[in-house]
């Protein structure tokens, strides 16, 4: 009993899982990935309705922690609890993939971010990279094995280190602010776009600098107390938010949108070097490479539970259930591992951009939050007339959740939904085997039309990235 609640992960843990899980890649390019299209009014504006889109995420969560405490892995069993078995593991196999996937981009950017210092390492798509890389996936794989909470730790160490050098780049920033640089064409009229096309261009970077919120939630069954799971959330989103508007806002004075809008990424190098120099740039690389190496094994953790948790309850090949001495899930993690490195050296020989992968990853990931959106919408409606029970303020967080959760998808377009529905109809033949196994039908009533359109989409999907 001792051994086992030694695993067990407390609120320090958690809040550093869900916080190192979001600050990996995206925070140190920020100032220039918002300002590609967009100026400084909308890209307020966006920062605002992603802050209160994925408040309202998170209070769904912690909402749904409270009305349904028995329910662990809330991505995955709250969709199977709201809308059935397949919706349940589309869900889950949605995080995976997006997990993974996220993952490769963390590959290729942190040794993009290497090359900065050893130039044989390119853009993060040479030949020495890919060693490189797959020495990492391999070694980030014995780190886990030896056990989540041993991995938790070192994520613990890495989510204090890399927030040293963006504390220090928001002092600096912040002392050199020069309010005419700021006030320069805040509306962008320079751009010729109207203020929703910018505001929109910003949606798929602020999604997926937020991917990793549910990161305490996902790791709920390891969780020492369950009121952890919630405030770890809290406080990991709070902590981000305050992080992300910081740098971007404050970027603005120091440079322009348009000089912003042509830095070369990471761009808060650049920022930093405008006030102090190579220096400025010396650590803002240093401490991407920190931040990358903590987000790789934050997220590494974060995926390779969803297909443990999902076997265990049927809806995955049931050899994904079995654990090691360290109470690791060693199947998943062989499977997460041997996916990572078979991407890698596709990726290789395609020249795949960093960019393109954290699109791909943040439009995976859409379709799990907005099934725990409205099944957070079918809870609290179905809760309405219990007694001691608030309905409006609940009932308001879950529906603006699953607007937001609309709007993202509309955001990333359709190019992208059908490039995701391409992983998720493979995802279906991993359920039909795991519902064989059990001996029951795969599908039931309306899910053959959800399958039926989901290949049919994934086919579409397959076409256009051949």
């Amino acid at each position: 009993m001792a051994k086992h609640h030694d695993h067990k992960l407390g609120l320090i843990n958690l809040t550093a899982l869900a916080v190192g899980s979001m600050l990996g890649s995206g925070i140190w390019s920020l100032p220039q990935n918002m300002s590609a299209s967009a100026a400084l009014g909308a890209i307020v504006i966006a920062w605002v309705v992603t802050g209160f889109g994925m408040w309202m995420l998170t209070r769904v969560f912690a909402e749904l922690r409270s009305r349904r405490p028995t329910i662990d892995n809330g991505i995955f069993n709250y969709a199977k609890s709201g809308f059935g078995d397949y919706a349940g593991f589309n869900a889950g196999w949605g995080y995976w993939t997006a997990a993974w996937i996220g993952n490769l981009s963390y590959a290729v950017l942190l040794f993009s971010a290497l090359g900065y210092f050893f130039p044989v390492f390119g853009q993060g798509n040479t030949l020495v990279s890919l060693i490189g890389q797959s020495l990492l996936v391999w070694f980030f794989q014995a780190l886990v094995m030896r056990g989540v909470k041993e991995a938790a730790f070192v994520n613990l160490v890495t989510a204090l280190c890399k927030i040293i050098p963006l504390g220090l780049f928001i002092v600096v920033v912040a002392l050199a602010f020069k309010i005419h640089t700021f006030k320069l064409d805040i509306w962008g009229h320079a751009l010729h776009m109207p203020l929703l096309d910018q505001v929109k261009s910003t949606m798929l970077v602020t999604a997926w600098v937020f991917l990793g919120i549910e990161g305490a939630m996902v790791q709920s069954s390891r969780a020492r107390r369950a009121k952890d799971v919630v405030y770890a959330t809290y406080f990991a989103f709070v902590f981000t938010l305050i992080l992300y508007v910081a740098v971007t806002v404050l970027s603005y004075g120091v440079a322009s949108q348009s000089e912003l809008a042509h830095a070369h990424n990471p761009s808060t190098a650049f920022v930093l070097g405008q006030v102090i120099g190579i220096y400025g740039e010396y650590i803002i690389n240093i401490g991407l490479v920190v931040s990358l190496l903590g987000a790789w094994l934050g997220w590494t953790i974060l995926s390779v539970q969803m297909p443990f948790d999902m076997a265990k309850e049927g809806d995955f090949p049931s050899v994904f259930a079995q654990q090691n001495a360290n109470e690791s899930p060693v199947i998943s993690i062989w499977a997460t591992s041997c996916l990572m490195q078979v991407f890698l050296v596709v990726t290789y020989f395609s020249k795949g951009t960093y960019l393109s992968l954290i699109e791909l990853a943040a439009s995976c990931m859409l379709i799990p939050y907005l099934f725990s959106a409205m099944f957070g919408v079918k809870v609290i409606w179905q809760g309405r007339q219990e007694q001691n029970s608030t309905f409006a303020w609940p009932i308001f967080c879950a529906i603006s959740a699953c607007v937001y959760a609309f709007w993202m998808i509309y955001a990333a377009g359709l190019q992208l939904v059908f490039k995701s529905a391409l992983f998720y109809a493979l995802g279906t033949l991993v359920y039909v085997a795991a519902r064989h196994e059990k001996g029951e039908k795969a599908f039931h009533g309306v899910e053959w039309i959800a399958c039926v359109l989901l290949l049919v989409l994934g086919c579409w999907g397959g076409w256009s990235l051949l």
